[in-house]
């Protein structure tokens, strides 16, 4: 066999409906591929199948033959896959998840943000607050949904069953729970919904209906994705740092091969609640 003239990593991607077409995924690449290029590193990326991620162990590709480290660009909440991946011995980082347990990742703090989201729109006289729930397959779903109840209990507020609706990180979803929550005789003054893409579904639905964005609902999304330039109302959101998250990744990888890293590697990248249109006070 040929050898290596540099070294080479995995980028795995969990499988996901519209992946091609995915915020998340793309920021994340480029940033990948921005520190690779810098570092003279080879970067294969492997879509797996988001529910059976068997294939983490099974594939050649994965042989160190192949590949010097693995970045994991999320885990779909599979601990037990990637904890054998980890004992195998390869050098690794999970990008977007959190853990206690000493596990090399980067990831931004979703329960905190989905809280300070919730806090302003509090601050700006707003009680009946729903939200729009992301994938709960995922960490980052379920965070966001854990921060927006906490942030509700915290205040004394209700957390009505009613006004979470999951939308998947979907379009089809986001748009059939934002119809379910526009029905409701008792409608929310505001709408936390955990992605952008699910946000701008809400606006778009909530036009049909004739209710007026910011003025009869309150709209904050999730992400900064470009895509909200498109929106009829500057969208207030949350700014994460998918591109510097996806560098770091490749970044600390190589800096692990090189056993130059402190053990485990634990970055938490900041959010920012960015204010524009989409919301007023009550």
């Amino acid at each position: 066999m040929t050898q290596r003239t540099h070294q080479a990593f995995a980028l795995i991607i969990p499988r996901f409906e519209d992946f091609f077409h995915s915020y998340y995924a793309e920021e994340i690449i480029k940033g990948v591929s921005q520190a690779a290029s810098r570092l003279k590193v080879d970067i294969l990326m492997h879509i797996t199948d988001k529910f059976d991620h068997q294939d983490w162990l099974d594939s050649s590709f994965l042989s160190e033959d192949y590949i010097d480290g693995i970045i994991f660009a999320d885990i779909n909440s599979d601990i037990e896959t990637l904890q054998e991946v980890i004992v195998k011995g390869m050098p690794y980082i999970v990008l977007n998840n959190e853990f206690t347990a000493p596990i090399n990742s980067i990831y931004i703090d979703n329960k905190r943000a989905a809280v300070d989201v919730v806090e302003q729109l509090i601050h700006l006289g707003h009680k009946k607050i729903a939200t729009i729930a992301g994938d709960l397959y995922t960490q980052a779903g379920r965070m966001r949904l854990e921060g927006y109840k906490e942030a509700m209990s915290r205040q004394g507020l209700a957390v009505r069953q009613e006004y979470m609706p999951a939308g998947n990180f979907l379009r089809t979803p986001a748009r059939k729970a934002a119809q379910d929550l526009l029905k409701l005789s008792d409608r929310p003054t505001a709408v936390f919904a955990a992605s952008d893409v699910m946000a701008l579904e809400l606006i778009d639905e909530a036009k049909h209906h004739n209710i007026r964005i910011p003025e009869d609902l309150s709209v904050v999304g999730f992400d900064d994705n470009p895509i909200i330039e498109y929106s009829p109302v500057k969208l207030t959101t949350v700014s994460q740092p998918l591109v510097e998250m996806g560098r770091l990744g490749a970044e600390h990888l190589y800096q692990i091969c090189q056993r130059t890293a402190r053990i485990p590697v634990k970055v938490v990248l900041k959010t920012e609640f960015v204010l524009r249109e989409s919301v007023r006070a009550v």
